[in-house]
């Protein structure tokens, strides 16, 4: 932000130094808690991670270079709301829940509630993002694409999204969120509802792939314009849906189509 001359803060605050605000926790319930100040390369290298949110350990990998991640933040990522960063758009899609402090004690936000739009959030001028929590059990169907210029260059266009199953085998709950593609991660709901109720089938993911263009409105700006955002969206929904029916497959021990 000063970077762009966006902001110019009279005084900047290190808070590297606080230990609470770092750290990874499995919780009994399945799922994980992360501190503020956790690097994007302990989520990528994170056992914990990688088992409990495996999304967020892939979309942190997206993250930059080796040096960005190594020194970037959870935390940071999320209160700097970039609409093409990565690591909102998976912790959207995880249903996450932050953990936001200040003056007056700590409450809890759904991430949902969290973005307000362009380089914009929830948190007060007085608050700082203390905590994530990724809620359980884990679960075994989930993608992630992205389509950028360079590797390390934020996504023109990106798909993060999760696939579960009921006893059935049909998927009973559906997240798919764009990033790229508005103001801030973006929920592709009527995407979500041509998957929900299927086998995730070659046709109910091209349908997806459709209705995901449908109702995606991206912004036309020098790197791209709306109509191959667009479809960019409606591509990286197919391949981000195929990839969470192909690891539920997996992890059931049989083929899923």
């Amino acid at each position: 932000m000063m970077n762009m001359r966006l902001v110019r803060p009279a005084r900047l605050v290190d808070i590297n130094a606080v230990p609470e605000l770092s750290g990874i926790a499995a919780r009994a319930d399945g799922g994980v808690t992360i501190g503020a100040l956790t690097r994007h390369t302990d989520l990528v290298v994170s056992p914990v991670v990688h088992d409990r949110a495996a999304l967020l350990a892939t979309a942190a990998a997206h993250v930059g270079h080796r040096a960005i991640r190594n020194r970037g933040t959870l935390g940071g990522s999320l209160a700097h709301a970039d609409p093409a960063a990565e690591l909102p758009a998976a912790l959207v899609a995880l249903d996450a829940t932050l953990v936001i402090e200040g003056p007056r004690g700590r409450r809890r936000l759904a991430i949902a509630d969290f973005f307000v739009g362009l380089l914009t959030t929830a948190l007060g001028a007085d608050e700082i993002l203390v905590a994530i929590d990724v809620p359980g059990p884990p679960h075994a169907g989930w993608g992630f694409a992205e389509l950028a210029r360079r590797a390390g260059d934020f996504a023109i266009a990106g798909v993060a999204g999760i696939a579960r199953p009921d006893d059935s085998g049909r998927c009973r709950d559906a997240r798919l969120v764009a990033f790229g593609a508005a103001d801030r991660p973006v929920r592709l709901r009527s995407a979500e509802g041509a998957l929900i109720g299927t086998t995730l089938s070659d046709e109910a993911i091209t349908r997806a792939g459709a209705e995901a263009a449908r109702e995606c409105d991206p912004p036309d700006d020098v790197h791209a314009s709306s109509e191959y955002r667009r479809h960019l969206v409606a591509v990286l929904t197919e391949d981000v849906a195929r990839a969470a029916r192909d690891r539920r497959a997996a992890a059931a021990g049989s083929p899923c189509r």
